[in-house]
């Protein structure tokens, strides 16, 4: 029989950033938040990543945008938004008084747009910290600063030097060496690192020889990529003491441990919300008894406890 644990401290701490339990939604899975409030008591997530936002608004990739796979979801929608000042005048109110940690994504073409949208937001209520997707597989130049250890780390100080905003980087797996990247953002000054972004897919109509993404390729998440990500949760807690957020195809609590077990501190559920929006308070719900299963009393009594000299029974 399974132990509850009733007790348990599911808060974390990621750098700067404190948040009430570790389950966070992913950006691009979950909207700008108002469109799931039927499905989700949204008081009880971790904190909320809308919608990755840009200097400009963006009309996003030609269709078609999503694919979906055998073990998951291609996208290739392009950062589709309407752009900072909008965001903040029209969505970030309604976020702000979730009373939730808001966790806002941003993207930029250049160095430049990526500090200046960490300032705007600066002191913009409601914010609890900076997600820098250096990572989006969709748009030109979307991985540069996720690929270059030197631009990468260039990107992460000078935006932490334009704010006190707590800042995250989200890293792609698309790289050969993913603890580089993780050092690199670490010593950039990051106060947490979001591992990963979307690993580069394609699908093809092979009748009519054309490809099904209107970008030809995209970024393939869900399930079919979990493997990949725990893989690089892995390489880069090894790599640096910075808290790590887990992402890549995380749908439950099994999901969930193991990616704390293999070294993040929080994590954030993606493509599941699809299908399943409710699987974040399933999650929640289960929690406790996970943790007490490994008689756990705190989310640090788990995180990075993998054994990696004893093979599984």
């Amino acid at each position: 029989m399974r132990k509850l644990n009733s007790l348990v401290d599911l808060s974390v701490t990621l750098g700067r950033l404190h948040l009430p339990n570790p389950i966070l939604v992913a950006s691009g899975t979950f909207g700008y938040a108002r469109e799931m409030q039927g499905l989700v008591n949204l008081g009880r997530l971790g904190g909320i990543l809308p919608k990755t936002i840009t200097k400009q608004p963006r009309a996003g990739n030609a269709p078609w945008r999503t694919v979906e796979t055998p073990a998951g979801m291609l996208n290739s929608i392009g950062l589709d938004n309407d752009g900072i000042e909008s965001f903040i005048e029209k969505l970030m109110p309604f976020l702000a008084s979730l009373g939730v940690p808001i966790v806002v994504s941003v993207a930029g073409r250049t160095a430049d747009e990526f500090v200046e949208l960490t300032e705007r937001l600066a002191d913009v209520e409601g914010v609890a910290a900076v997600e820098l997707n250096i990572s989006c597989p969709n748009v030109s130049g979307g991985v540069d600063f996720g690929t270059d250890p030197g631009m990468c780390e260039d990107l992460v100080r000078r935006c932490r030097q334009a704010t006190n905003t707590p800042i995250l980087a989200k890293l792609t797996p698309n790289v050969t060496n993913v603890a580089s990247m993780a050092k690199a953002a670490s010593a950039g000054g990051a106060d947490a690192l979001s591992l990963i972004n979307t690993c580069l897919g394609m699908a093809v109509d092979w009748r009519n020889r054309r490809p099904l993404l209107g970008n030809v390729v995209g970024g393939l998440s869900g399930p079919a990529i979990k493997p990949i990500a725990l893989r690089c949760v892995y390489q880069a807690r090894q790599a640096t003491d910075t808290p790590i957020v887990g992402i890549g195809g995380i749908a439950n609590i099994d999901d969930v441990m193991e990616f704390l077990v293999a070294g993040a501190t929080a994590v954030q559920l993606g493509t599941v919300n699809f299908y399943n929006p409710k699987a974040s308070m399933e999650v929640l719900d289960a929690l406790p008894e996970a943790f007490g299963e490994l008689d756990a009393t705190s989310v640090d009594g788990v995180v990075g406890t993998l054994n990696t000299l004893t093979p599984a029974p």
